[in-house]
């Protein structure tokens, strides 16, 4: 069973997309020609292609879980504009290989690099990214890490039902607790920039609960017959948090980007 597995509807509906200032400095860190290749790794229902669509005109978007490259294709199809290029493949970053002579100005890992066998991804990269291309991989902080009272108190409804260890589907999450930027530091993509950019965000309880159902730690699945008993009991919480249904949410996307050293 896939680790997302049950969440792909909910993941399309109530996962935040990317913003647009995040696109623009994506877009920024390579150069401007034709044709203009994009590999996006983990690319679940497709929002950094979406996001990135009228940058590039030949992208190769990968997963591993096929509904969630099913739910891409659905939203995404129709947006494709005339001229480009957009494969989704059903692959693993550990396996793989782009077209021959086909090589990537721009790979984008967007909450996902924390799934991948790390330094195997990097080294295969070498291969497959322009001599002048980029490696990008940010994301935005989850509901897990606690930034604010509504999320702590949520978080801590979601360890009474399911323990106290994050979930990671039908296992626990492995934490990884080096930063990202020196396990780059240590690939080819050592020329390391960092960019952040701030996000406020306003849910509600209902955009609450489909994004908890969006994630590998609070799928529907886990709950098993509970589910109806967990809803009940994030939305008695979140009333103590907002007498108009409103949380908001103050985060940020932290962006990686490294380069090949020029000589």
């Amino acid at each position: 069973m896939s680790t997302f597995a049950g969440t792909v509807e909910h993941y399309r509906k109530y996962r935040p997309g990317i913003p647009q200032e995040v696109a623009d400095i994506l877009s920024a860190a390579v150069p401007d020609r034709h044709p203009r290749r994009l590999l996006d790794i983990g690319t679940g229902t497709g929002l950094v292609v979406e996001a990135l669509l009228t940058q590039f005109d030949d992208i190769i978007a990968i997963d591993n879980d096929a509904d969630m490259l099913a739910s891409a294709e659905t939203a995404m199809r129709p947006m494709v504009p005339d001229g480009t290029r957009m494969v989704l493949q059903r692959f693993s970053a550990e396996e793989f290989t782009p077209p021959q002579d086909w090589h990537a100005d721009l790979v984008t890992i967007c909450r996902a690099f924390h799934w991948l066998d790390q330094a195997a991804v990097l080294q295969r990269l070498e291969a497959q990214v322009a001599e002048d291309g980029a490696v990008a991989i940010f994301g935005d902080n989850s509901f897990w890490v606690a930034s604010s009272p509504w999320k702590t108190a949520v978080r801590s409804v979601i360890q009474d039902f399911l323990g106290e260890q994050r979930r990671a589907g039908a296992g626990v999450f492995n934490h990884h607790n080096r930063p990202y930027s020196e396990i780059m530091e240590e690939s080819a993509f050592n020329q390391v920039e960092e960019f952040r950019v701030p996000v406020q965000r306003v849910w509600s309880t209902e955009s609450i609960l489909g994004y908890l159902y969006s994630t590998s730690f609070a799928a529907p699945h886990l709950f098993g017959d509970r589910l109806a008993d967990f809803e009940a009991t994030v939305t008695r919480t979140l009333t103590e948090f907002s007498s108009d249904d409103t949380f908001d949410e103050e985060n940020e996307f932290l962006i990686r980007i490294g380069r090949r050293s020029q000589a």
